[in-house]
């Protein structure tokens, strides 16, 4: 499987610059995905959502499929890119959890869209919140990606990384290890697909201010995002430095925790069959973390 991303890498270090789309077919000689038509599929994908999107531009849809995925999409080139991208993260993720899921029989969904019209057709339909901009529902992936542009950034890995995890680990895992890992694997992956490409890029976390800092506790207890939309990005950030905090302890260890946690152990317990007795409390591991925190923002601040 690792060949066929290099292969579709390949594809797309070709054309790194912006490419303009022809208004009748596709950008002749990088139609990378072999097509085939939405009942030959090896599952149809037939969830509410997906049939929400399928009813926006109902019969211009087109559709492929790759070792773990199926993608639907207007123009081949601009799934081939998302295609790469996401057996790129898919491969990365199951490496470092050490999954096997070869024996896996149905693939994950994606939808993708391209114009802000379509996604917002897309919304009303599913009746998604309008601040929506890329979900992962079921299993599945809801996204949009301007064909303008090849390289848009690190969301497709955090995306990814979401539903990975749900199919790996199921629906309950807390929302602080979902949010920070999601953001903290694609932070990583996403500067190295930028270093196959070519580019010299080095990860780059966000930043937390100490006045933006909360005990471990209360990041770890919370059930929905904040109320204050000032304060979600610094959610994401802190849940991020939380889960860069834990892995650097133990890579393995952090697997295990996550399992743990994912499976219904108490955070306490999470962190004794990930890290034995280096926790010995919640108080503990939030006076250690708090200092990791503040010294990476202070490395950060000073880049």
């Amino acid at each position: 499987m690792r060949g066929w991303v290099l292969s579709i890498l390949a594809v797309l270090l070709a054309f790194a610059s912006p490419v303009q789309i022809c208004a009748d077919e596709d950008v002749k000689g990088i139609n990378a995905l072999t097509e085939v038509p939405l009942t030959q599929l090896s599952d149809p994908g037939n969830t509410a959502l997906g049939q929400a999107a399928l009813a926006v531009r109902a019969g211009e849809w087109k559709h492929a499929e790759t070792p773990h995925f199926i993608l639907h999409f207007f123009h081949n080139f601009v799934a081939a890119q998302a295609a790469a991208e996401l057996e790129f993260y898919y491969h990365a993720i199951s490496t470092e959890m050490h999954s096997d899921t070869s024996g896996w029989e149905r693939k994950s969904h994606v939808y993708i869209f391209e114009n802000s019209d379509d996604w917002h057709a897309f919304q009303q339909k599913a009746q998604l919140d309008p601040w929506t901009g890329g979900i992962h529902s079921e299993g599945n992936l809801y996204i949009i990606r301007n064909p303008a542009f090849k390289f848009e950034g690190r969301s497709l890995g955090h995306e990814t990384a979401h539903l990975v995890l749900y199919r790996f680990f199921g629906a309950a895992i807390p929302l602080w290890l979902n949010e920070g890992y999601a953001e903290n694997s694609s932070i990583r992956f996403y500067s190295g697909l930028e270093r196959q490409r070519g580019y010299a890029m080095l990860p780059r976390a966000g930043m937390l201010t100490p006045a933006n800092y909360v005990p471990v506790a209360a990041l770890t207890s919370a059930l929905t995002y904040p109320d204050d939309v000032t304060k979600v990005a610094a959610f994401y950030t802190e849940s991020e430095r939380l889960v860069a905090f834990l892995r650097e302890q133990s890579a393995d260890g952090f697997v295990a925790f996550l399992d743990a946690l994912s499976h219904g152990s108490t955070m306490q317990t999470a962190l004794e069959k990930g890290f034995g007795t280096r926790f010995s409390s919640m108080d503990v591991l939030d006076k250690e973390f708090s200092e990791f925190a503040q010294k990476t923002l202070h490395s950060m601040a000073g880049n």
